[in-house]
């Protein structure tokens, strides 16, 4: 039989506390969980859930000291929920890179005054960028990323245990910093085929409009950029998802790597 006395002692439930703080840092910046409206009270069940799955394999592989002041127990959850937030953050890179590369050739089309609230980001982004996050969503979803995340927690509490002990490397805050200056590398990889193609004819309306000074360009160039913007997202679909899977893999996997 249990001892309730022991399972809930003050020692096991700041622990439980700790894996709680722990996986709510992780929604409160993972893609999917922080980026749609999910109600915070399935995502706080959510993690409880996860917490109490948790308990007994962190408690029989970690050697926790129960805190004996609550600013020492305000130091370990805030530990904790730093921890979570960067496993989180790290892969959330992900998106706002491929956000940033679609508003980029969005803007190079010409429609970047045509936004609506995107619940991704939690502010207004062009309808185009909407639909690439989506995708990137289903993506992460199809691809199973969201089981590496949970994964990576896991192992993080082996790496990292709860407790005074804080861990936190050299290499691994190196790590962090690489996989956050991706953001750019993302962006420029996503942006550059239409925005090149896009560019290049600028740069030909630019000659037209020298050897046929009479005609008006500029009524000619924003249908014709946005028709050909539309027409490039719809070629550029397939290749543009395959190389979002093969980034979504590698975050997880230099992820799952640091924690």
């Amino acid at each position: 039989m249990f001892n309730l006395d022991v399972l809930f002692s003050v020692g096991n439930i700041i622990l439980f506390m700790a894996i709680f703080t722990r996986l709510s840092g992780l929604f409160a910046s993972a893609p999917l969980f922080s980026t749609y409206p999910i109600p915070t009270q399935i995502k706080v069940w959510l993690a409880a859930a996860i917490a109490f799955i948790l308990f007994p394999i962190v408690q029989a592989n970690t050697s926790f000291v129960t805190p004996t002041s609550v600013p020492a127990l305000t130091l370990i959850l805030f530990k904790e929920f730093l921890i979570g937030y960067a496993i989180g953050f790290c892969a959330n890179i992900l998106f706002a890179g491929i956000e940033l590369g679609v508003n980029t050739f969005a803007i190079q089309m010409g429609i970047s005054a045509d936004q609506a609230l995107n619940p991704a980001s939690g502010g207004n982004s062009p309808v185009i960028t909407q639909a690439y996050t989506y995708l990137a969503s289903m993506l992460f979803i199809v691809l199973g990323a969201h089981r590496w995340l949970f994964s990576a927690i896991y192992n993080s509490f082996k790496t990292l245990p709860a407790g005074y002990v804080f861990n936190f490397t050299p290499g691994m805050v190196e790590q962090v910093v690489i996989i956050s200056g991706q953001l750019f590398a993302v962006g420029l990889g996503i942006a550059i085929p239409i925005f090149a193609v896009l560019f290049i004819t600028d740069i030909l309306l630019g000659f037209t409009s020298k050897m046929m000074p009479q005609m008006n360009i500029f009524m000619v160039s924003i249908p014709l950029k946005i028709y050909l913007g539309l027409l490039l997202s719809l070629i550029f679909m397939r290749p543009m998802a395959e190389y979002i899977a093969v980034l979504i893999e590698q975050f997880m996997t230099r992820i799952a790597a640091i924690f």
